[in-house]
Parts: C-alpha cells; structure tokens; sequence
C-alpha cells in the first residue's frame, strides 16, 4: 500500500516521532543529499517541542554504506521528502516549505 501526504516540516518531525520504528526504511531527501538507510535508533529530547530528534541509520548505498546520525531539527527546513517503508506500507511526505 502506497500513501502520499503533504506536511510542514514540524508536522513531518511529529510524524517520524510517532510513527517510525527501529529497523523501518527511511528515504530522507534534504538539500542535494539523498540518505536511503535503516533506522537502528532514535533519540529525542523535549517532550511537548521537539529539541533534537536523532536517527541512527544504516546507508544502502552502493559507494557510501556507513552507520550515520541524523538531528532532523538541525535540518528540518532543508528536508525536501521523506519516504518511510515498514512492512508493506509505503508512506512518502512531500515537506512544504514554511514562510
């Protein structure tokens, strides 16, 4: 199943805080940077705002293979697309840029 959504960058935090697992597949595009990987963890500081959301991930790529740590908030309005894969389920989120 295939679902597409459009959020701004807050609402997209909250969806990755709220619904992205360990071992789920995240496609992150921000910038001119593409980071298809795996989720191995997730960190969270603030509890009502979000002060740093961090991704552990293992890359897919085929030149870049690394363990990486991504703070979403540092770069939450470069964020461009989010793809989330868990089982079957494919949910990509179109970012809005926020005036």
């Amino acid at each position: 199943m295939e679902e597409e959504i459009s959020l701004n960058s807050d609402d997209a935090l909250d969806y990755i805080k709220n619904n992205v697992n360990t071992y789920d597949t995240i496609e992150l595009s921000f910038n001119r940077i593409y980071l298809p990987g795996e989720v191995l963890d997730i960190e969270m500081d603030g509890e009502k705002e979000i002060e740093s959301l961090r991704l552990m991930m293992q890359l897919n790529g085929e030149l870049v293979n690394d363990t990486i740590q991504v703070d979403l908030v540092r770069i939450k309005d470069d964020i461009l697309e989010i793809r989330h894969i868990q089982e079957e389920k494919s949910t990509t989120i179109t970012v809005e840029a926020q005036e």
